[in-house]
């Protein structure tokens, strides 16, 4: 990725652009072949005589065409010609974020396959759910994998968007009004490209195009930091289901040896922050005064290089991460029992009315026996109880206006974690189909 982006590729691009317009022109018979070709031949350019050049023309583009334009003969008068430096400039931009969206999304299908291995894996792991950072009921790690996995590839398809929308050059002139060459020479040398011709531009191609490939990268930032913010979440000492790999001789903390801290996932996340932050400036390069300043083009010469080396070192980090993650399935089924049954609330909720029980009066008898528990668990009593029942199913199986409707067997059947991995399967379909 950062070679896309290096000063030679920089200028390698805007070469290839320069060139195709030739061979364009050539078709078109305003160069004769011999000149086209001497053109595709020796054209070359030398970094350090640009830089030489640009100190004193203040204007990198005439810099590079002058640079150029010393390795050529008389022919040197057909480069560039009817063009202004945008038309090279936004062309050659259009290949890089093109080629640089190729790799992004390599990388992103790798991403996809290890969360969906790792989904499998533990298609059926129990461990509870939470809503509020509060237990709700009991679900699988594989889901909360293939949730991860759905998410991206929603940003996957806004990347493929983005790469069709940014796939355009243009070479419509100073104004865009195609005063000094045909909109045929512009079709050519798209074609050659690979790119499409911009259907109307004026000096520059416009920036909502590149504003879109911006936020499909932010929108791809927020969901890698989610999964990086619930990884360090499950690496919590309290909680504990999951933790980065720790390698051998690794250190934690410079003060307390036993540290080990989910450093990737926290670098991920600071990742992400910083791809957003690029949002909001392409968004702001949209409104450009009249057929165009130039205000974006100090911003892009930062964003785009950042943006994609950094999306690109983060994708490959956060891969990596998932692929080594340990997971703990006891004690994510610790956790599910940490408040005596309190997740099968909803199962006994949901009988009562099947049984001619009002929803609002089956509430209450649910929530009783709940609240029960919540004080027993605060008083410091064990989620089980001496017989090894937990303390919701004994308060359940002591209130009598309950045991009206339902017996003691009808109530402990609702403590059952397999009729929460009933419909596993087909949710796995659905989402890996």
């Amino acid at each position: 990725m950062a070679n896309i982006w290096s000063l030679e590729a920089k200028y390698s691009y805007w070469l290839k652009v320069e060139l195709a317009a030739v061979k364009a022109w050539s078709e078109l018979g305003l160069i004769n072949s011999d000149d086209c070709e001497k053109i595709c031949k020796n054209a070359s350019f030398n970094i350090a005589r640009i830089d030489e050049i640009e100190k004193e023309t203040k204007h990198d583009v005439i810099a590079f065409l002058t640079s150029i334009s010393e390795n050529l003969g008389d022919e040197s008068r057909f480069l560039h010609y009817g063009m202004t430096s945008s038309d090279c400039i936004d062309t050659a931009l259009a290949l890089q974020i093109n080629e640089s969206l190729e790799l992004i999304l390599k990388d992103l299908n790798l991403l996809l396959e290890t969360i969906k291995n790792r989904a499998f894996e533990h298609k059926n792991t129990l461990m509870v759910g939470r809503s509020h950072g509060i237990h709700g009921e009991p679900i699988t790690f594989g889901l909360v994998l293939g949730i991860w996995y759905d998410e991206l590839k929603n940003a996957k398809s806004l990347l493929l968007h983005s790469k069709d929308i940014i796939s355009y050059g243009k070479l419509s002139g100073a104004m865009g009004n195609f005063a000094h060459a045909p909109l045929e020479f512009e079709e050519k040398t798209c074609a050659i490209l690979g790119l499409k011709a911009a259907p109307i531009s004026n000096q520059i191609i416009q920036r909502d195009r590149h504003a879109q490939v911006v936020s499909a990268l932010g929108v791809l930032a927020a969901s890698c930091e989610k999964i990086a913010v619930a990884i360090r979440h499950f690496q919590r000492t309290e909680v504990y289901e999951a933790e980065e790999y720790f390698s051998k001789g690794q250190k934690g903390s410079s003060a307390m040896p036993h540290k080990r801290n989910p450093v990737l996932s926290e670098n991920v996340t600071g990742l992400c922050r910083l791809i957003r932050a690029f949002v909001n400036p392409a968004l702001e390069n949209v409104a450009l005064w009249h057929e165009r300043d130039i205000s974006h083009s100090s911003v892009e010469r930062f964003m785009f290089p950042d943006i994609f080396i950094t999306t690109d070192f983060m994708l490959d980090r956060l891969t990596r991460l998932i692929e080594n993650l340990l997971v703990y399935p006891k004690n994510m089924m610790k956790n599910l029992n940490l408040t005596g049954g309190l997740v099968f609330s909803q199962r006994v909720l949901l009988e009562l009315p099947l049984r001619g029980i009002s929803r609002e009066d089956a509430y209450k008898i649910v929530q009783r026996a709940a609240m029960k528990v919540w004080q027993d668990l605060q008083d410091g009593k064990n989620a089980l109880n001496e017989n090894g029942e937990s303390l919701f199913l004994s308060a359940l199986l002591c209130d009598e206006e309950l045991k009206s409707k339902m017996s003691d067997d009808d109530i402990r059947s609702c403590f059952d974690y397999s009729y929460y991995l009933r419909n596993v399967d087909l949710i796995f379909s659905r989402v890996f189909n």
